[in-house]
């Protein structure tokens, strides 16, 4: 290696050292409004694909799990560029599941892009939001139906 090419990738070399990396994604901060309580667990899920979406069941997803007194705001961090959404899921006794009256959740949710819901989860294109090379926000709603 030449002493001109040593001395360009010397100062790149030292990053790791001194803690810093080289970002390889952008940050989707999500803002969550309409919490009913601070109780429990909030699960988010940012699903890269309908057959990640909204559980989070393909190997694909980011999933954070935060205690609800710190999830008002929180981000994805390292995106890649892509089609993504996200659901999110107020689990407010934190027994890791949605609990459910008759088919209807008792706990909260919401998604990107404040999709809709019908007869159960909206699908993957009423959430889904690019993302680029920019950081980004999503703001989502909370809700709750019993």
């Amino acid at each position: 290696m030449t002493a001109r090419r040593r001395a360009l990738l010397l100062p790149l070399a030292a990053l790791p050292l001194l803690g810093a990396t080289p970002r390889h994604g952008v940050d989707i901060t999500v803002t969550v409004s309409h919490m009913r309580s601070v109780d429990g667990l909030v699960s988010a899920c940012l699903a890269a694909g309908k057959s990640e979406f909204p559980d989070c069941d393909d190997g694909g997803a980011m999933n954070l799990t935060l205690p609800a007194g710190q999830a008002r705001e929180f981000s994805f961090r390292n995106v890649a560029p892509g089609r993504y959404a996200i659901a999110l899921l107020h689990d407010e006794n934190g027994n890791g599941k949605i609990d459910k009256a008759l088919m209807i959740p008792k706990e909260g949710f919401g998604f990107s892009r404040d999709a809709k819901i019908m007869m159960g989860p909206p699908p993957f294109s009423a959430a889904a939001f690019e993302v680029a090379d920019e950081d980004q926000s999503q703001p989502i709603k909370m809700r709750y139906i019993l």
